[in-house]
This record gives C-alpha cells, sequence and structure tokens, in this order.
C-alpha cells in the first residue's frame, strides 16, 4: 500500500482552508472519510489516524476547520480559535457542508458513499453534520454533543456514540438528551459508554488525571477503536 499524503487547499464559507488528503494511491475506488480532529487542529496524531482510517479502505480527508494561518500553538489558543467557530452554528454548518462537498468532488471517491468521525470539537462538527440532513452513511462521535438553534432535517446518518462515563463537558444527563434526539430522529444508533474514562479517552499524548475525567484510557481506546472499524465497514 502506497498511501497519498498531501495538503488541498480549498474555499468554505469563511475564508479558505488547508485540509490534508490521505488515501491509498493504487486502491481506485473507495468510500470517502472526514476526519475532525480536536479543538487544537491538526496534529501529527490526526496524521497517524488517517493513515489507519485509509488503510480500512478509505479515501479521507483531514479537516482543518479553523482556516489557512489559523493555527492552535497552545489549549489556549486553541480555545479561542474554537470559541469562534462555534460562536455562529449556521456558519459552521456550512462550513462543514462545504469539506463534505470536497470530499464529494476527489478522485476515486465513490459516489454517494461517505462517512465521518470526529474528536471533541471534531464530534461535534460530525454531530451537526448529521443534523444538517447530510447524505452520509455512518458517523462516529467523541466528542461533545449540544444541538444547534437551527432547523434540523431529517437525519440519514447511522451514528456510533464512544463516550467517557466521567466527560464533565458531557454529563450522563447530556447523554441521555442526546440519546432522545436521535430517536426521535428516528435515527440508526448506538452508544459504547466507558467506565472510568472521561474526555480525551483516546488521546495518547494525554496522562489520565487523578478524577479519571481526562485523558488516555487504553481500554476505552482500544475497544472504541474496533468499534469504529467494525461500524464504518458495516456502514456500506
Amino acid at each position: 500500500m502506497a498511501i497519498d499524503t498531501h495538503i488541498l487547499t480549498y474555499d468554505v464559507p469563511g475564508g479558505p482552508c488547508e485540509s490534508i488528503w490521505v488515501a491509498d494511491a493504487g486502491a481506485g475506488y473507495q468510500p470517502g472519510l472526514l476526519l475532525f480532529p480536536n479543538f487544537l487542529g491538526i496534529k501529527d496524531s490526526d496524521v497517524a489516524e488517517a493513515e489507519w482510517l485509509a488503510a480500512l479502505g478509505f479515501n479521507v480527508l483531514l479537516v482543518d476547520y479553523y482556516g489557512v494561518g489559523k493555527r492552535a500553538q497552545d489549549m489556549e489558543g486553541g480555545s479561542a480559535l474554537m470559541q469562534e467557530l462555534v460562536a455562529d452554528r449556521a456558519l459552521m454548518r456550512g462550513k462543514l457542508e462545504a469539506h463534505l462537498a470536497q470530499l464529494r468532488a476527489q478522485p476515486n471517491v465513490a459516489a454517494g458513499r461517505a462517512a465521518a468521525v470526529g474528536f471533541c470539537l471534531g464530534g461535534k462538527c460530525v454531530l451537526d453534520l448529521a443534523r444538517s440532513g447530510a447524505e452520509i452513511a455512518g458517523v462516529v462521535i467523541r466528542g461533545v454533543y449540544d444541538p444547534p438553534e437551527l432547523a434540523s432535517p431529517a437525519m440519514k446518518a447511522r451514528l456510533l456514540v464512544c463516550h467517557g462515563w466521567n466527560d464533565p463537558l458531557c454529563p450522563p444527563d447530556a447523554l441521555v438528551a442526546l440519546g432522545q434526539e436521535l430517536t426521535e430522529a428516528a435515527v440508526d444508533w448506538r452508544v459504547m459508554a466507558f467506565g472510568h474514562a472521561g474526555h480525551a479517552f483516546t488521546d495518547e499524548g494525554i496522562p489520565l488525571d487523578e478524577s479519571k475525567s481526562f485523558g488516555h484510557v487504553p481500554f476505552a481506546d482500544g475497544e472504541s477503536r474496533e468499534a469504529t472499524a467494525r461500524f464504518l465497514s458495516d456502514s456500506f
């Protein structure tokens, strides 16, 4: 397998962005997949995740959702960029739809076959993409669940939510509210909830804190990874 990795520059509402294309150059037509990183934006670990997904048989667009020249250097900078993005959920939805259109426009992306995976802020993004009624087969969410104050067309995506029970950003009542929302939307959804795990349980670069509410949890990371592979395979 020869993984092709290169920068794609294109316009979305609000200005141009620089996403990264990661795919097996010799594989021919495959499903497309949007990969949304956490609030710090694209990092080496995200490229590695994109390569793993490419090895599963996807053409991956690793999304730059902040734009050209907007890069987080630390947690404070990432938080500022995130707040700017989520302050206007309608504009954010337009950006998400543009990223999906860009994915579909790439060579060797099989028509009508797209999925999305998101972490942290990226989880909010892929959930909002599903809420937009986008024609997308499967969505894997490890993120934040609060709904936008926007009209929600009929959802079409099936969803897998991977949840750390101790996540302070998504306490149990937020998970229950999401379950009620998805049930009312009559979509195919499931949740994997991990005890003794919190936010960022898939991030190997963050040690687990004493409260087990933030940081890497190997068993949850591994099991959610296996579930992601199965779910994406079953979505097509």
